[in-house]
This record gives C-alpha cells, sequence and structure tokens, in this order.
C-alpha cells in the first residue's frame, strides 16, 4: 500500500545561480533540509500540503533573488527587474502570493527569440515574464530536495552543486579504468519534444496536494472518524497549512454520498449481481480535455490535418494514461467527439459540409493518419465486491 505523508515542515542545501549559490532564509533552508533527509531516508513516501510552502512570501522572495541574480531579458508583457524594483519589490511579490493563494494565477506566454545555429539552423528559446520566472523559481526550491534525493550519482545535468566540468572529470576517471565501450546519445531537441505528461505522472509519484482519509463504517469506529479529523487538523495547523472548509466534508458513501479525489468522482453503487462496488470516474478532467482539444482545433482550422493531429495525440494519449475506473462510456464519447473534429476538419479543407462517413473508415482514420485510436480499458484490481447490507 502506498504510504503518504505531510511535508515534515523545515529543507535543503543552497540554490545555484550564475554558477554560484545562493543562501536560503534560515527557516526555508531548514524546510528543504528536512524534505530532503525525508525523501533520501523513504524513497516510497509521498509528499502533500506542499503548496503553502510555495506561496510564503518568504519563498517568493528567494524566488526573486534567484531570477535577479540570473537576470535575463524581459518577457512578453516587457516587464524589467528595473521597472519592478522601481515601483517595489515587496507589492509585486504579495500580487503574485494573492493570485496563488486565489488561484487566479495564470502564467504569461512565453517570448519567443530565435538564436542562430550551425548550418544556418535556429534555436528558439522561450522566454518567460519575470513573474512567471518567480514562480517557477518558488516550485523549484520546494520540489528540489525531494527530487534531488532521488537522482543517482552519475546525474549531473541541473542539479544544485554540480557543474559541466565535475561531468566531464568522470568521464575521464571511468577511461582511466578501462572502461572504453561507450554508447553516446544524443537527444534531439528533448525540451521541444518531451511529452509533459510523462513528466508530471513521475512527478506525481512523489508529489500529493489532496489527502483522504477512509474509515471502516462499523458502528465501533464512530469515535475514530471525530477522533481523526480532530488529530488531523492539529496537525495541519502545526505546518501553518489552512483547511478550505468550503471544500473539506466528512462523506459517509453508504448514505449515497460522493466525493471528488484527484479529478475523480467516487461513489458506490450495486451491481448487477446485488453487491456493493466503487465507481470511481475521470468527470472532470473530461471537461478539461475537451476544452483543451477544442482549443487546438479552432486554432489550426485552416492547418493540415497532419498538425491538428500531432497537437492533439499527446493529449490524448496523457489523459487517457489516467485508464482506470468506470470509462467505457466516458472513452467512447471522447473517442467519437475527436472522430467527429477530425472529418470535419478533413471535410472543410475540401469545401464539403458533413463527415465523409462513407469517405474514410475508423481504420483508415488511425492508420493512415495516425489519429490515437488506443482507449482500450484496464479493469481494476480490486478485491472482491462486498454483498449488499
Amino acid at each position: 500500500m502506498e504510504r503518504r505523508g505531510p511535508a515534515v515542515c523545515s529543507g535543503s542545501h543552497k540554490m545555484e545561480g550564475k554558477g554560484e549559490m545562493t543562501k536560503a532564509p534560515i527557516s526555508l533552508q531548514d524546510l528543504r533540509r528536512s524534505l530532503y533527509v525525508k525523501a533520501k531516508a523513504e524513497p516510497p513516501w509521498r509528499f502533500w500540503g506542499l503548496y503553502v510552502h510555495i506561496c510564503k512570501m518568504e519563498t517568493l522572495q528567494e524566488a526573486y533573488q534567484m531570477a535577479r541574480s540570473n537576470d535575463g531579458a524581459p518577457g512578453i508583457d516587457g516587464v524589467t527587474f528595473d521597472a519592478i524594483e522601481d515601483s517595489g519589490v515587496e507589492s509585486f511579490l504579495k500580487q503574485i502570493r494573492e493570485e496563488l493563494v486565489t488561484n487566479t494565477y495564470q502564467p504569461m506566454r512565453a517570448r519567443k527569440k530565435e538564436i542562430p545555429k550551425d548550418g544556418g539552423k535556429v534555436r528558439v528559446l522561450s522566454i518567460p515574464a519575470i513573474r512567471d520566472r518567480v514562480v517557477q523559481g518558488a516550485l523549484k526550491l520546494i520540489l528540489e530536495p525531494i527530487f534531488e534525493a532521488d537522482f543517482q550519482a552519475g546525474s549531473f545535468g541541473y542539479r544544485p552543486k554540480r557543474t559541466a566540468q565535475e561531468a566531464t572529470y568522470r568521464v575521464a576517471k571511468a577511461i582511466a579504468e578501462e572502461k572504453t565501450r561507450i554508447i553516446d546519445l544524443d537527444l534531439s531537441a528533448y525540451f521541444d519534444n518531451v511529452q509533459h505528461y510523462l513528466l508530471l505522472e513521475k512527478v506525481a509519484r512523489r508529489i500529493q496536494d489532496d489527502v483522504v482519509i477512509l474509515i471502516d463504517a462499523h458502528d465501533r469506529n464512530d469515535w475514530l472518524v471525530k477522533a481523526i479529523n480532530k488529530r488531523l487538523r492539529e496537525e495541519l495547523a502545526n505546518l501553518r497549512v489552512a483547511i478550505n472548509e468550503d471544500k473539506s466534508r466528512t462523506v459517509d458513501l453508504k448514505q449515497g454520498e460522493s466525493f471528488t479525489f484527484l479529478g475523480f468522482e467516487y461513489r458506490r453503487i450495486l451491481s448487477l449481481r446485488g453487491k456493493w462496488r466503487p465507481y470511481f470516474a475521470p468527470k472532470l478532467k473530461k471537461r478539461t480535455l475537451l476544452e483543451k482539444l477544442r482549443e487546438i482545433f479552432r486554432h489550426n482550422v485552416s492547418q493540415p490535418v497532419g498538425k491538428v493531429i500531432e497537437e492533439i495525440n499527446p493529449i490524448l494519449r496523457g489523459w487517457v494514461n489516467f485508464r482506470v475506473g468506470d470509462l467505457s462510456r466516458c472513452f467512447s464519447m471522447i473517442k467519437d467527439w475527436v472522430e467527429k473534429k477530425v472529418r470535419r476538419h478533413l471535410m472543410r479543407a475540401r469545401g464539403r459540409q458533413g463527415y465523409g462517413w462513407a469517405r474514410w473508415s475508423r481504420q483508415w482514420l488511425s492508420q493512415r493518419l495516425g489519429l490515437f485510436n488506443n482507449y482500450r480499458l484496464k479493469r481494476w484490481p480490486g478485491p472482491n465486491v462486498a454483498p449488499a447490507r
């Protein structure tokens, strides 16, 4: 069974900026150190309650200093460090914190800049706004010590207290030790092509901001519900984590109630055999998915269908990656909706109405155009369902 636990309120080593280490404020430093120690000691541990630390002024101030030490050009909004400091860094950070706390923060579009490369090629740089660099830095400050504990000794990229020179020396040392058979790999445009859903899946193995506690329904455990609720609130208060009372509640599935966790809705239903079984489906994720896909079709209305499919396939693949629960109806709806959108795109490109049902088969769309079609369900390997009582 997977273990989860609160982030210990204290953390880690120093951060790097322009090749140098900047010392974090002591409480933030303690927090990072504790996160690292906990992560190193217990690799399966999933941390939760971290968002509150990202939102702290102390973290945002350190993140701003990191961004400032690296300097850099302004983002798409044109705001420079000098302009921020003329109007007041404190008010700038308070505005960011307010947006984070109220869940209204939205990152800006990155400014694109082309850098010439050998052979007449160019490298496209994405330059985020300073406000977004600060939020990214705050995330890095809190998450870095957790994942730093998981890295292998031979990993040197983008890690504190490690340099390219050290990596070079390690290679030289290995050659001196007669390790002379080399596999040399170069990743092509890694940051342009990396599948973010896979990275986020790996992050989710270590990080969890939601928590639910399930207690046996027997009458003898009535006292436990109140005791656990009280103890949990005490622990969260010690961590200075505020509870969102509007979204926090006690639910009794035996009374026909339901709850949402990680975007999945959970309830209990009677099976055809008259036994109780869990029902859970990604109700909220479906709405988000459709909005994202609709935006892609809208922005690419005059583009070749291959470009559209190239953009929607990774999104569909990432969403289907959560294929657990009661999804047959949901999958069928998504599959039909996407297929109709692609068919409409094809017909519009030919100046025709309709969906081309007789012209293109479903198999042709998947095999010839490469439209994602792997909607196979994974059955929940749960325990035997309980008889209805």
